[in-house]
């Protein structure tokens, strides 16, 4: 669309420039005043720049969506002029947003566009941070280093600036030289009276000495942290003890650690909030210290003592307390190291029911985390058609300083005519130069878009398929090699292969096109015939209306239904049964697919499993139930499945799948 304006204007230059040559100068004068009126117009509108701005900062932790709004509107008003200064600083504080809530990548790409517009110390500042933050840590060196030349610098900046390229060379596995910066800004710190920063840079002083075992040298700095956080608020204390005591730990020294952690608990609980936030401080894991995690680290310490009866009041203080908190993750931890102690002790009651407490408490963190697949989807669309926005205001910005050059360019034709074919040939160039920058920017937009795309893809991976026939698929094998039938064992490998390598390759999408889709099943079925070939046979019926090449489907979403027929229908069934699937289109837009079995039926096999007492239920047929869902509602209601026993002695099943097409 942006081609095909500027083209447009091109053209009207051109048929203009007939008309300029009988124009009177007063005409020439009216452009004139008109293009300054509208300069002044947009420099007024800079005015809120820096409110909104502040605005964005404020909501930069509670709302990411409301804090990038801010963002985008003071860029608005850089349309007409481009003001680079005012550009720089909207696309670096997106960036810092972006660097806050994780998204190092886009974080990295506003930077890049900020120094593209105004360099700027701060920025290439926070640049290198990001690149240490995202694991990048040559890039994070080169981008530093030069800024050790700058004499200007704040002494704040200094002292950041040292611990990042200390960082960095931390990453790169050169602990020598990252004591190095991280001395230099300890200097600054200290010079300055930067408190906060003389506590960290003594932390990774020690942290850079335990890394070379210097167990001397570290604990010396370690022991300076303490002491100085002490003069600081109490959360520091915190903070910084739960460091030392994470150091004691790696060293073996339970006693030092379990004494440090006590302390720290007893400072915690008179806190009001009961937690502290690490942020930025360089702990490893968890964001937040909490009570119910220095607990399960004191009862972990006396576990490596094997002092057991120490250890399990503190455990079981980190499961109320994680109960009470919602803390999945450290309730899970120490229901599992409880079990364990139980198990120890010789106490296998207490040590069954712990251990059921914490299968009970994984499948709720299992829950837990398909929402927040679910929801770091959503995020990540939000992310993507927001910055799509934000790169959409920067074309308009481009575009909209290009109408106010040409107008200059017009008003300077009106007044020196025999530079009239010369700037024609200028704007020609420009108008080219400006289009491959246009396509420029719709390229990087979307190659960030599919990034986003990629994350939430690999966040949403997850098998496909029941390890339960992988195992048995292996033991087939295996008994084709006990017999001695090297060909039947090469063959069903061969295609057990194929099958996963395809599913894998389909598994990152959330639809694939139908005939695909068939020939995966197809394959299965073989395979899983090839098993069983005495327990039943099948039939795969397409109708001749049918167009596989229209439809979508979901890949392997009917695997588990044909897998629930095989394994808990037709190989319980005395004689042979017969497996049947089938398509049949209804309407243009509507699929009907329907899989039956005349097997044992439903409830027959669920008194099977009752007396076998299957160890624990597949989760195959919940798990597909809850993608059917999340799929409706993101393509509204494209999906509907119905399961009903085949006959009225509920003997046989059928399961049928209603797709429709977009």
């Amino acid at each position: 669309m942006a081609k095909g304006k500027y083209i447009a204007f091109f053209f009207l230059i051109l048929a203009y420039s007939g008309y300029a040559q009988v124009k009177s100068k007063n005409s020439s004068a009216n452009e004139a005043t008109s293009a300054k009126r509208e300069m002044s117009t947009s420099s007024a509108s800079i005015v809120d720049h820096q409110r909104l701005l502040d605005s964005a900062n404020v909501y930069k932790k509670t709302d990411l969506e409301k804090s990038i709004d801010f963002i985008a509107r003071s860029m608005e008003p850089l349309e007409a002029l481009g003001n680079k200064t005012e550009l720089s600083a909207s696309l670096s504080a997106l960036g810092e947003v972006y660097m806050y809530h994780k998204q190092y990548d886009l974080a990295i790409a506003n930077f890049k566009d900020a120094l593209a517009a105004r360099p700027s110390n701060k920025t290439k500042l926070l640049l290198g941070k990001t690149y240490v933050l995202n694991g990048q840590f040559e890039e994070a060196e080169s981008t530093l280093s030069p800024l050790l030349d700058v004499k200007n610098m704040v002494p704040y900046q200094r002292v950041e600036l040292y611990e990042a390229l200390g960082d960095a060379y931390k990453g790169l596995a050169n602990p020598r030289r990252a004591q190095e910066f991280y001395r230099e800004g300890l200097q600054v710190a200290e010079k300055n009276q930067i408190s906060p920063k003389v506590i960290d840079l003594n932390s990774k002083i020690a942290d850079a000495y335990a890394s070379e075992n210097r167990i001397v040298e570290a604990e010396g700095f370690y022991q300076n942290s303490l002491n100085l956080s002490k003069k600081v608020a109490p959360e520091r204390l915190i903070q910084e003890s739960e460091r030392v005591a994470d150091f004691y730990n790696q060293k073996n020294r339970y006693e030092d650690e379990i004494q440090l952690r006590k302390k720290s608990l007893n400072e915690l609980q008179q806190l009001p909030q009961s937690k502290v936030s690490t942020e930025s401080r360089g702990f490893s894991g968890s964001d937040t210290i909490t009570s119910q995690r220095i607990n399960y680290k004191i009862g972990s310490a006396y576990i490596a003592q094997d002092k057991l009866d120490e250890a399990i009041p503190y455990l079981e203080k980190s499961i109320v307390e994680a109960d009470e908190e919602d803390d999945l993750v450290v309730q899970k931890d120490a229901t599992r190291k409880l079990s364990e102690v139980y198990r120890y002790k010789g106490d296998f009651t207490k040590a069954l029911e712990s251990y059921q407490d914490y299968v009970a408490v994984v499948d709720s963190l299992y829950i837990r985390k398909e929402q927040e697949i679910s929801q770091a989807a959503r995020f990540n669309r939000e992310i993507a058609n927001t910055q799509n926005r934000i790169s959409s205001l920067e074309q308009e910005r481009e575009l909209s300083q290009s109408k106010y050059s040409l107008a200059v360019t017009e008003q300077q034709l009106f007044e020196e005519t025999s530079k009239r074919q010369k700037w024609i040939i200028y704007s020609l160039i420009f108008g080219i130069l400006l289009t491959a920058l246009t396509a420029f920017l719709y390229y990087r937009s979307s190659k960030q878009q599919k990034l986003a795309n990629n994350l939430l893809a690999l966040k949403s991976l997850r098998t496909q398929m029941n390890p339960h026939f992988i195992f048995n698929a292996l033991n087939s094998v295996n008994n084709f090699i006990a017999k001695s039938d090297e060909r039947s064992a090469n063959r069903f490998l061969s295609e057990f292969s194929v099958l996963m390598r395809s599913v894998l390759e389909n598994s990152e999408e959330d639809f694939i096109p139908l005939s695909k889709e068939l020939e995966l099943l197809e394959l299965y079925v073989k395979l899983e015939h090839s098993r069983f070939s005495d327990k039943f046979d099948y039939h795969i019926e397409v109708d001749k209306q049918v167009d596989v090449d229209a439809f979508q489907i979901p890949p392997m979403l009917l695997q588990p239904y044909i897998e629930n027929a095989i394994w808990h229908g037709l190989r319980y069934k005395e004689d042979k049964g017969f497996l049947k699937i089938a398509l049949k289109q209804l309407t243009n837009n509507l699929l009907e697919i329907t899989i039956t079995d005349n097997g044992i039926g439903r409830r027959k096999s669920a008194e099977l499993k009752t007396q076998n007492q299957k160890k624990q239920k597949s989760k195959g047929m919940g798990n597909i139930k809850k993608r059917i869902q999340i799929l409706n509602n993101m393509y509204k209601n494209k999906v509907d499945v119905s399961i009903s026993n085949l006959n009225e002695d509920q003997t046989g099943t059928k399961v049928t799948l209603k797709l429709k097409r977009d």
